[in-house]
């Protein structure tokens, strides 16, 4: 085991540089910071609290779409600390919106077994970390060819689902949502290796590459949590039949 964990240290050093490791333990650090943020936002979606008007209605999307624009249109300065300060308050409201977001689906889903959560917490977590560590350890750039493809496959999603609105068609549905549980995890490899190019050319904006990161786990967590709550719900009528 010992030797195992050495060659996989050695192996992390040979292929990053140290200020592609530091920024990337940035990114991660950011990244954990959002994914909390997002948990409190879903868990004050699920109860009764004095600052309710905040977790519904129109205002958890407006919250939401603010933080992102402000996020964009503020430049990274890594010398301006105030600045810094600002850029990651506005990521953590856009990560806890976005937990707020998830509010009527985990609801919908304690109905049926909260144990789904769990279960697709752990098999996020899992499949990041996996999808992660291939990417870094991977040939440098060797997942970059999947931006072009990537894009393409969203964009034709988004016409499904927007004409899938007239169709109602189950299958138009089944599919987007496998294909885009494929396409979230393919964009964590991508935007990994994206962010380690990004950093060799001298960018260390570590609060924008963990935004999107985040949004690569959340679409991810989405995905898996519906698949799974359908996979259920079809052994509940099994067992009843």
């Amino acid at each position: 085991m010992a030797p195992t964990v050495q060659s996989f240290v050695n192996t992390f050093s040979m292929n990053l540089e140290e200020p592609v490791v530091t920024h990337l333990k940035s990114v991660y650090a950011c990244l954990s910071m959002s994914c909390i943020s997002a948990s409190v936002g879903s868990v004050l979606a699920l109860t009764n609290h004095p600052l309710q008007f905040l977790t519904t209605g129109f205002m958890p999307f407006l919250l939401s779409l603010g933080s992102l624009i402000g996020l964009l249109m503020t430049p990274h300065d890594p010398v301006n600390r105030k600045g810094q300060q600002t850029r990651l308050a506005l990521l953590l409201t856009f990560c806890f919106c976005s937990g707020i977001s998830l509010g009527p689906l985990l609801d919908l889903v304690i109905q049926i077994n909260p144990s789904i959560i769990v279960t697709a917490l752990i098999g996020t977590a899992v499949l990041f970390a996996s999808l992660s560590a291939s990417a870094l350890y991977a040939r440098r750039g060797s997942y970059l060819f999947l931006g072009g493809l990537l894009g393409s496959v969203l964009s034709t999603m988004v016409l499904l689902s927007i004409g899938n609105l007239f169709f109602g068609s189950m299958i138009i549905h089944q599919l987007n949502l496998w294909v885009g549980f494929v396409v979230m995890s393919a964009f964590v490899l991508y935007d990994t290796q994206l962010i380690i190019e990004k950093r060799r050319m001298g960018e260390t904006d570590y609060i924008g590459h963990s935004m999107d990161l985040f949004i690569d786990l959340i679409g991810i967590f989405r995905r898996l949590l519906i698949i799974l709550t359908q996979k259920e719900e079809q052994n509940q009528r099994k067992r009843k039949d």
